[in-house]
């Protein structure tokens, strides 16, 4: 298989493509005064460190340095750096993989793209390591609490062909939950609602109006205490399966944000929460073939409930 790259000044670090930043409109004396009062949190002494290994270059590859003049339009890179990150002990599988494609099966608990304080335990900087891909890019996202089936992009000449398939709602995506019971209902059946941001960005909400989201909902199988229920969803709101069961006042086991959000568990994996992307189904756009993935990944019900 032949590897991926992506020209750029500054060549992927341990799976991490360098950060880049179009200066803005300004005065600032010099670089590492304006760095140091764009990024606060990083502080000097960091980005004299990261200066003096020639880790900040402009556009055309030059190295900055703290005294180098500031610029207003001119592009820099950097390299995003964390002193600490949680290590996520469960590992992705590869599912299939192409010229074009490449699908994982997602465990619980690791983010799909760094953000915040995940860098390398993500799976798109885990997936760039190791296969040596720096054009890699999801074609859709999970929520980091979300396991199973995802997809990636190996390069961009035919990125555009698999995510038209997505905007169009082409592909057919199947989830599975383990949730309440939910009497008087005649399954399968279709429930849909209008959702919007909440008050904390993290979260969303139903509020009256017209629909915009959307998901058939079965039962599977019946588990103790517990149903193993169906979700396909034809849209793709923002935490749209979470949200709609919990209206339903079934909310999915595990679930800490819905219907009520709550503390923070930080590092704790001990109990994830029971939803998994159990499978895709589309037409290839390139070889008009059906394909079909699915997650070898299950939902278990015991020990789990909280």
């Amino acid at each position: 298989m032949a590897k991926c790259h992506a020209a750029a000044p500054l060549p992927m670090r341990d799976g991490v493509a360098p950060s880049y930043l179009w200066l803005p409109e300004g005065q600032w004396p010099d670089m590492l005064t304006f760095l140091i009062e764009r990024y606060p949190q990083i502080g000097a002494a960091q980005w004299l460190d990261r200066m003096a290994r020639g880790e900040v270059l402009n556009g055309d590859g030059a190295v900055l340095g703290p005294g180098s003049a500031y610029k207003r339009g001119m592009r820099i890179f950097y390299y995003r750096e964390l002193e600490r990150e949680t290590p996520i002990p469960f590992q992705e599988e590869i599912l299939f993989q192409d010229e074009h494609l490449i699908v994982v099966d997602k465990p619980h608990f690791l983010p799909m793209t760094p953000a915040g304080r995940f860098l390398q335990e993500t799976l798109l900087t885990r997936l760039k390591k190791n296969l040596d891909c720096a054009e890699l890019t999801p074609i859709h996202r999970l929520d980091r609490e979300t396991a199973g089936v995802v997809i990636f992009s190996r390069q961009v000449a035919s990125r555009g062909a698999y995510q038209t398939l997505f905007q169009r709602r082409e592909v057919r995506k199947t989830y599975e939950a383990l949730a309440p019971h939910l009497d008087g209902c005649d399954f399968p059946f279709t429930y849909r609602s209008r959702m919007v941001e909440g008050a904390q960005f993290f979260l969303m909400r139903e509020e009256a109006g017209e629909a915009n989201s959307e998901t058939i909902i079965d039962v599977i199988e019946r588990r103790g205490e517990v149903n193993l229920y169906r979700l396909q969803p034809h849209t793709g709101r923002k935490h749209q399966l979470r949200v709609h069961l919990a209206s339903l006042g079934i909310p999915i086991v595990n679930d800490a944000f819905y219907p009520l959000a709550q503390q923070c568990k930080e590092d704790d994996m001990s109990h994830p929460l029971q939803l998994l992307a159990r499978a895709i189904d589309f037409t290839d756009p390139l070889s008009g073939e059906p394909r079909h993935f699915e997650s070898r990944r299950s939902l278990e019900a015991q020990a789990l409930i909280v």
